[in-house]
């Protein structure tokens, strides 16, 4: 049975309606398949002239602040199963627009189980899902509401609409428990009637990846940084069992932050900041990482969040001053509501030394944004 009572010129009206931004991943599609992402992603009833991706209620298109010239993120889904985040890591760039508490959305379980009905129903092409991109899917709370293996299982069921699945945490530990082992395992296997599996299978890619955050070797340091995330220790057992059950991880060393010694003969604690990765912590990593077998490395440049209704933290009033100092005599760049540095002194200072530790381990680092991009 249909749900709606809408067909290809409907959904082909709405996507000539489509702000100019998301046109390129529009226009790579068939009619059919135009149609089909239109009517998932933009709002039937609007009036406007120029419509936006919003109207999907937990499935949702990747970014969809970003301009797909320039972050072609293409037709890809994010589910971000809470809202919130207990964590607390002071770097986190969600932290400009999520809630200091974790909590769990409004009727989540039917608002994604009426999401998966209607790319069924439109019948859209198979595109990666990711969870989750601004608050981790496994936190504490997820022990008691079980909403990310909910939302796991609905996606098994629905599995030949989605090409890769990932999964972004900092709790690896939560996936060895039976359940979300069996889980992630069988969403590893694509269905014989998925429109992709001899693309997948003919060049090895897998198809569920694990996405683990794991950015200092010492507990002090993720201590400092990441006040209420699992200790390090818990985080590279996991990991170590999982490569064991034959589950990809892609380890993220993400943000990467200054370190020792700064231009000048300063140091790290001149502005009250301890030296969290220096060059023997991020070897250690990045053996740990080719010694466990794998996929690859993800890196970022920390940037410096403008939090709404709250300040920021003082570590990240300190690392400011910091990136002032290694900026001066210019400024820093302030963009999409945080500072950064400047793209040549980032990769200097910052991005240089730690590429060429993953080369000498023949690990293959990305960036996050071309991790992104690479992910089928």
């Amino acid at each position: 049975m249909r749900l709606f009572d809408i067909d290809t010129k409907d959904g082909l009206e709405l996507a000539a309606k489509v702000d100019a931004k998301y046109k390129p991943v529009f226009d790579k599609f068939s009619p059919d398949q135009r149609a089909a992402i239109a009517l998932y992603f933009l709002p039937h009833k609007s009036q406007k002239d120029i419509l936006g991706v919003t109207r999907p209620r937990v499935v949702k298109w990747y970014c969809p602040f970003a301009n797909q010239i320039d972050f072609p993120s293409g037709h890809r889904y994010c589910i971000n199963v809470y809202a919130g985040c207990s964590h607390k890591c002071k770097y986190c760039y969600a932290q400009g627009y999520e809630p200091d508490q974790a909590r769990c959305k409004d009727n989540f379980k039917k608002k994604l189980l009426k999401d998966l009905a209607e790319i069924e129903e439109f019948n859209l092409s198979a595109a990666p899902v990711h969870l989750s991109n601004s608050t981790d899917p496994l936190q504490a709370i997820e022990q008691q509401q079980k909403l990310t293996l909910y939302t796991l299982k609905q996606l098994l069921r629905y599995r030949r609409y989605f090409t890769s699945v990932v999964i972004l945490t900092k709790n690896p530990s939560t996936l060895l428990e039976p359940e979300y082992l069996t889980v992630i395992k069988d969403l590893a296997k694509l269905p014989e009637d998925h429109s992709r599996k001899s693309s997948f299978d003919n060049n090895s890619k897998p198809t569920l990846r694990i996405e683990a955050s794991l950015a200092f070797s010492d507990q002090d340091n993720a201590d400092f940084y990441d006040p209420d995330a699992p200790s390090i220790a818990n985080r590279m057992k996991a990991l170590k069992q999982l490569r064991q059950n034959d589950i990809t991880v892609v380890l993220r060393i993400d943000p990467l932050l200054p370190r020792n010694p700064l231009p000048s003969g300063k140091l790290l604690s001149d502005f009250q900041l301890p030296d969290a990765q220096n060059l023997t912590a991020m070897k250690e990593l990045v053996k740990f990482a080719a010694e466990n077998g794998m996929l690859h490395i993800v890196y970022s440049v920390a940037k410096i969040i403008a939090p709404r209704y709250k300040p920021i933290p003082e570590a990240m009033q300190q690392l400011k001053g910091v990136y002032e100092y290694l900026t001066k005599p210019d400024k820093l760049i302030f963009r999409g509501g945080s500072w950064r540095l400047p793209q040549i002194v980032a990769h200097e200072q910052i991005v240089k030394p730690f590429l060429k530790i993953c080369d000498s381990f023949s690990m293959k680092a990305y960036f996050c944004k071309q991790n992104l991009l690479l992910t089928p």
